[in-house]
């Protein structure tokens, strides 16, 4: 079996490791004489599953004791519904960083919801890069900030996060999060599809500070209630079995390569083996973002034309190295790198890219 180097942003690459174990242990998980996709949610061989996989992730993190974790199904997309549902209550308003589709995706329901604000927003210069610090000034009542930590179309990333005081502090990080470390306590929640960076599609991870999601409006439809998603430890409903089982499995795979710290350093050494060529060959590579907040996710360029572009992707493929096209939405390159993606991944993507550049540059 010959495997690609899969540039995909979402669903996404997993590690060659965890799609092994998953392969051995499918018909017959932990001697139940069942496939995982088969057995009951309220088993204990998967209460088992779910417990251990929030333990690693809350290890992997340093969460605080105060912060708990669940999962949710319906994406990210569900959850730019949930946030204002949850905490833009009546008198307040909702301070929301545009930076990309996504987070422009989220606004767009929140406004449905109650009144929110865009504080900050780049997207008259394209998207090409998230807010310094002091550009974000939050408004009077401000029941939230949302930003969105990585943006996978746009290729932009937080490295500094806006100050807050009062005000809580929420985050998509679909496609960031356990990619590096971070200050957890600066949030009052996170939530991440995990089908970009640490599982399949079909299921969410909710991190949030406890008494933040306590005391939400009864009248909520319940399954869009953080309350009621950590108060039954996301077993309302059948949760999305599979999925926690692979994000358990890359936990664990994450915390054998050294946690969050080592990632990172990967994770940065493979980024910038990219963006070597980019700023090698402007001209003819040419990056949508502001360096100060290129993506170590997820990198994104143009080549001079379309028809060159169909070319490199198209080429790159025949070379083993898939997914590079770039959204639907804005076209051109993008290469996804998340955490699954080896060194070697882009070290060929890099070499490919020279001499494409060599052989068709003018």
């Amino acid at each position: 079996m010959s495997r690609i180097f899969n540039f995909n942003a979402g669903p996404a690459a997993l590690p060659l490791e965890v799609l092994q174990e998953v392969q051995a242990e499918l018909l017959d998980f932990n001697h139940t004489g069942m496939s995982v996709l088969e057995i009951s949610h309220r088993s204990p061989a998967f209460e088992k599953v779910l417990e251990e996989t929030k333990a690693d992730i809350a290890d992997l993190l340093r969460l605080p004791d105060d912060y708990g974790i669940f999962f949710m199904a319906g994406g990210g997309s569900l959850q730019f519904s949930c946030v204002p549902y949850n905490f833009l209550t009546e008198g307040k308003t909702a301070a929301y960083a545009d930076t990309g589709s996504f987070s422009d995706k989220a606004f767009q329901e929140a406004e449905k919801v109650g009144k929110a604000v865009k504080v900050f927003s780049s997207k008259a210069q394209g998207y090409d890069r998230v807010p310094r610090p002091e550009e974000v000034t939050l408004p009077e009542n401000c029941a939230y900030l949302h930003i969105t930590g990585n943006n996978t179309i746009e290729g932009t990333e937080y490295f500094v996060y806006p100050e807050t005081g009062e005000a809580p502090l929420i985050a998509d990080m679909s496609s960031d999060i356990l990619s590096r470390p971070f200050a957890v306590e600066k949030f009052s929640l996170i939530y991440s599809g995990v089908q970009k960076n640490i599982g399949p599609a079909g299921a969410v991870l909710v991190i949030a500070r406890k008494d933040f999601v306590a005391g939400r409006d009864k009248k909520l439809p319940v399954m869009m209630n953080y309350e009621t998603m950590l108060e039954k430890d996301s077993m309302y409903n059948t949760p999305p079995v599979f999925a926690i089982y692979i994000v358990g499995k890359v936990a664990k795979w994450l915390k054998k390569q050294g946690g969050l710290t080592a990632m990172e350093e990967i994770n940065r050494k493979k980024a910038a083996l990219l963006y070597a060529v980019l700023d090698q060959y402007p001209a003819f590579y040419r990056g949508r973002a502001e360096k100060a907040s290129r993506s170590i996710m997820n990198v994104t360029f143009n080549l001079p034309s379309k028809e060159l572009e169909a070319k490199f992707a198209e080429a790159g493929k025949q070379r083993g190295l898939g997914g590079l096209k770039g959204h639907r939405s804005v076209g051109g390159i993008r290469a996804s790198i998340y955490n699954a993606m080896p060194l070697a991944g882009c070290e060929a993507l890099a070499q490919f890219m020279e001499e494409f550049c060599q052989e068709n540059g003018r």
